[in-house]
């Protein structure tokens, strides 16, 4: 498989070796839910890792599942829940196989597409359209990270994955979502990368 694995997630969850992790919820996502863009709803969190944003939204009443396929990650979730005395389900599955019970509301996708192999992205994104109810929204953050070596030699470097805003219309089309105008939202990421953030409407 191409792309980093379940051990490679694992290990570096294991060795602290996290630096996307902000050590809270991502502040496009508060600014989202202080604003009330973002109202309590059924709503998924795929590669959810450490759980701020899963913990912030059940803070909030949200229903939420968090989806993670390495057991470090769902461990760490869980626990943050527990601590805070917060409920939320938190699933140990492959986001590119995982299927829900009932469609969702809305997805927050923040960390997983930038961190899945691009050769995979498409198969993502259809899996994405099949979770979220018509009318309901992918509220999104691109990441934004151009290496020399992807734009000068045409390698795939990652993760994290660029996401460059034209690969993103032909992965999500207007035939199937509803693209807001731009200029989208510039959130600084720990990376010293930044995303793009923006909300989706699926058609």
């Amino acid at each position: 498989m191409a792309g980093p694995s379940t051990e490679f997630w694992q290990e570096r969850f294991e060795k602290k070796e996290t630096g996307w992790d902000r050590g809270s919820a991502s502040p496009q996502l508060l600014a989202w839910l202080d604003s009330g863009d973002l109202q309590p709803c059924r709503i998924a969190v795929p590669g959810c890792g450490s759980g701020w944003e899963v913990a912030e939204l059940a803070r909030r009443r949200f229903d939420v599942t968090g989806i993670d396929y390495t057991a470090a990650a769902v461990e760490r979730t869980r626990a943050l829940l527990h601590g805070r005395s917060l409920s939320a389900e938190v699933i140990q599955a492959d986001v590119l196989r995982y299927q829900p019970d009932e469609s969702f509301d809305a997805i927050y996708e923040q960390t997983c597409l930038c961190a899945i192999h691009p050769d995979f992205w498409f198969q993502y994104a259809r899996q994405l359209h099949a979770w979220l109810k018509p009318g309901g929204s992918l509220w999104v953050l691109f990441m934004q990270m151009i290496r020399p070596a992807a734009s000068e030699q045409g390698l795939v470097v990652g993760p994290p994955y660029h996401c460059d805003i034209n690969a993103m219309r032909a992965l999500f089309p207007e035939r199937e979502w509803v693209w807001p105008k731009p200029p989208y939202a510039k959130v600084p990421h720990p990376s010293f990368a930044h995303e793009l953030g923006l909300r989706l409407v699926r058609r």
